[in-house]
Order: structure tokens, then C-alpha cells, then sequence
């Protein structure tokens, strides 16, 4: 049997926190990550984003493991319900590979959420390829990118869409102080989860 990697609370995944998930192929296996599974990942990813009111501004898929920042936009988000519906979603393109049974995660404390922390933190995530030696410089990977509902061509690692992106986050965390969210409908068990 797994040990389960410790948890916060409940509450510290919901409404406007930020996250950096990692999520690693069990036993480390590669021959998964190819344009047809990037493609479903993106597909799924928007859905899981739109249900659990969620953007995700950087996400790098490595060959043996991914990496995803998530930040909440409204009091319902809930993103440890968001992530089990996109591991539970894309586990049937892994095949014969799995995700491992627990994704890591890193909830952003107050001062890694200031705007040059945060954007260091979603750097790295973009920069993975390079420090594995996998491209020459970062922005270059084709299985990386941004995921926001509704600007289908936003892509951070280009550094001049900053602006466009805290103007689309703040317009979203003004507008879901007034809305209900989708994450307040199905839980987790829904879906074959405990």
C-alpha cells in the first residue's frame, strides 16, 4: 500500500487560492506524450476549468510527469475535486501508462502570490524542458501553454501577455463574487472518487 502524500485542509484548495500541481506517471514511464494526448489534455483541462471556476495560467507536460498552476476565481472553486476530473479524464489516453495514485501540490502562501513571485513560479514551470535538456530555451516545447475559457490564444510564456491575463484574472474574480459556480454541483464521489 501507497502512503497518501499529506494534505491541507479542504478549504486551502477552494475559492482563491493558487496551486502547482505535479503529477507524475507511475513508475516513471514514458511513450505517453505525443500531439493526440496534448490535444485531449487541453480539451479536458478547459472543461475542468470552466466546471470548477479555475484558470490556469502555465502547465508543461514532460515525459514522465506534468506540472499545472491553477488559480481560483471565485468563492466555489474547488481544485482538488478540478484535478481528480482531469486525472480521471485523461487517464484513458495514458494507456497502458497511469498517473501515479497522488499528484503532488504546492499551495502558493501570500508572498509567492505578489505578481514577479508568481510569475517566477509559473517561469518555472515553462523552463522544465530546458532544465531537462529537453529544448534550448524556454517557450519553445510544444506541450506547454495557458489554459483561461474564453482567450483560446493567451499563451504566457510569451511575457508581453502578462498584462492581458491580470486584467482577465481580476475581471473574473470581480465577476465571481456575484456568481454561482459550477463546482458547487457534482463532488468528487460523482466520479468514482472518494
Amino acid at each position: 500500500m501507497h502512503a497518501h502524500l499529506p494534505r491541507l485542509s479542504a478549504q486551502s484548495y477552494r475559492g482563491i487560492a493558487i496551486v502547482h500541481w505535479t503529477l507524475a506517471i507511475d513508475r516513471r514511464e514514458t511513450g505517453w506524450l505525443h500531439e493526440h494526448f496534448h490535444a485531449h489534455w487541453r480539451e479536458i483541462m478547459l472543461h475542468a476549468l470552466t466546471r470548477y471556476a479555475l484558470l490556469c495560467p502555465a502547465y508543461c507536460l514532460m515525459p514522465d510527469h506534468a506540472h499545472v498552476v491553477w488559480m481560483g476565481v471565485s468563492a466555489g472553486a474547488d481544485q482538488r475535486d478540478a484535478m481528480k476530473f482531469l486525472r480521471m479524464h485523461t487517464s484513458p489516453f495514458l494507456v497502458p501508462c497511469a498517473w501515479q495514485r497522488q499528484p503532488h501540490d504546492h499551495v502558493l502562501r501570500e508572498n509567492e502570490r505578489e505578481h514577479g513571485a508568481f510569475g517566477a513560479v509559473c517561469q518555472y514551470v515553462f523552463a522544465n524542458p530546458v532544465r531537462r535538456q529537453l529544448e534550448n530555451r524556454p517557450g519553445t516545447w510544444p506541450y506547454s501553454g495557458t489554459v483561461v475559457p474564453g482567450l483560446p490564444t493567451l499563451d504566457l510564456r510569451d511575457a508581453t501577455k502578462w498584462a492581458i491575463f491580470w486584467d482577465e484574472y481580476n475581471r473574473r474574480i470581480a465577476r465571481g463574487a456575484d456568481e454561482v459556480s459550477y463546482a458547487n454541483g457534482p463532488k468528487s464521489h460523482d466520479f468514482g472518487y472518494d
